[in-house]
């Protein structure tokens, strides 16, 4: 099993910064990713990372704004978020999967869920 944690969401004001955290146990060498659910929309994966190799992937939506990384020693997984938009608005995800599937920003890929972590954004 994968137990997932998310904290660091609050409220900012446009052009601010967050970091979220999300901390895992259970499992090791996962496929995760953050995905956000704003009010009235469906799940939109934001960045996914293979713990193991680095590799990352973002929606072109965050591209060059957001951050995913892990500190695979402190089983973290970090999205930094930099000028932040009223538009990132949401419920912040952490999700995990223990194999590559494809699709790594598709929300309907991940099996394991953390409780979410919300960031608001004011204009």
């Amino acid at each position: 099993q994968v137990q997932l944690q998310e904290s660091g969401g609050g409220s900012v004001q446009a052009g601010g910064s967050l970091t979220l955290s999300c901390t895992t146990s259970g499992y090791s060498n996962l496929y995760m990713a953050w995905i956000r659910q704003a009010p009235g929309k469906q799940r939109e994966g934001v960045a996914a990372i293979y713990t193991v190799a680095g590799n990352t992937i973002y929606a072109d939506s965050v591209k060059g704004r957001f951050t995913i990384s892990r500190d695979n020693g402190k089983k973290t997984l970090y999205l930094q978020m930099n000028s932040l938009k009223p538009e990132d608005t949401a419920m912040y995800y952490c999700a995990a999967r223990r194999s590559n599937l494809g699709g790594a920003l598709l929300p309907s890929r991940y099996d394991y869920w953390g409780q979410g972590t919300q960031v608001t954004v004011s204009s």
